[in-house]
């Protein structure tokens, strides 16, 4: 399972969907940031980050490769967690931070990532925007990855920034691959 996705992120770093925000990247770590205008009040994106995550995370960046499995319990403590089966499960980050409707941040390393010395920090911040919610997403990586963590910045940018794509589409038009939205992106 960790294979594929390590595959998948390699993959990934070869398809675009947004431009790349690797805004930092050095031997210890790298930080990724995108931004996009979302048509909707930050109440409602909020609870579509938090409230849907299944409804819009892409599957194939899932280890049990159904987003439905996916659940972020929205307080410090909390988890963003993924059931697998036989009752196993993963915790993919620990909830840090809680401003309902403005902002979250956890800590861990996604994917991939998790099997290596690293330690993360992913920020979910949003404003209102002229009867819009801008959301600002932020993700700062650092430790030690065998290989290099350099080399992983550019397919956890694009991951992420599918994955922002993806909650701006869903809560848009209801459907996390609409192609409507993309048009409008960062």
């Amino acid at each position: 399972m960790l294979n594929r996705c390590v595959v998948i992120f390699m993959l990934l770093s070869v398809t675009t969907v947004s431009k790349a925000d690797v805004v930092q990247v050095n031997s210890t770590g790298f930080l990724v940031k995108h931004e996009v205008n979302v048509k909707a009040a930050p109440a409602k994106v909020y609870d579509a980050l938090v409230g849907q995550v299944g409804s819009w995370w892409d599957p194939q960046h899932t280890y049990s490769g159904d987003s439905k499995n996916l659940a972020i319990d929205a307080r410090p403590g909390g988890c963003f967690c993924e059931r697998l089966e036989n009752g196993g499960g993963i915790e993919h980050m620990r909830i840090v931070y809680v401003q309902p409707g403005a902002q979250i941040r956890m800590a861990g390393a996604l994917g991939p990532l998790q099997a290596s010395g690293l330690a993360g920090s992913l920020t979910w911040k949003l404003t209102t925007d002229a009867g819009s919610t801008k959301v600002e997403l932020t993700y700062s990586v650092g430790g030690y990855m065998q290989g290099g963590i350099e080399k992983m910045a550019p397919a956890v940018d694009n991951v992420l920034g599918e994955q922002l794509h993806r909650l701006k589409a869903f809560v848009e038009t209801g459907n996390p691959t609409s192609s409507a939205t993309k048009s409008s992106g960062t």
